[in-house]
């Protein structure tokens, strides 16, 4: 048996690593970009403006930061809504509301 197909030793983990959880972490992260890219179809700028954009700053904070909540797997999703509500006008307060609580809250 080679080496590096041996488990047990540091070559061997690091094949069985890349063979068995590398496809996985991919197969997760294509999921999360395609639905993700699905929700921006639904949801336009426009109308995520007017949802939480349009709002006094408190309320907007608070729509934000639950929306934040709500949102799963910390930088996969947060990071591509984050930069749709940037490009969508919404203010900076808000969407630093959402950008915190969706990392903070989630695992």
């Amino acid at each position: 048996m080679c080496l590096a197909c041996q488990q047990g030793t540091h070559l061997g983990d690091a094949v069985a690593f890349f063979l068995y959880d590398v496809p996985k972490i991919l197969l997760l992260l294509t999921a999360m970009v395609f639905l993700i890219g699905v929700v921006r179809t639904f949801f336009s700028p426009e109308r995520t403006r007017a949802l939480l954009g349009g709002k006094r700053q408190g309320v907007g904070n608070i729509l934000a930061a639950m929306l934040g909540i709500v949102t799963p797997f910390c930088s996969c999703s947060a990071v591509p809504l984050f930069i749709g509500f940037v490009e969508s006008g919404i203010p900076l307060g808000v969407t630093f509301s959402f950008l915190i609580a969706a990392p903070t809250i989630n695992e």
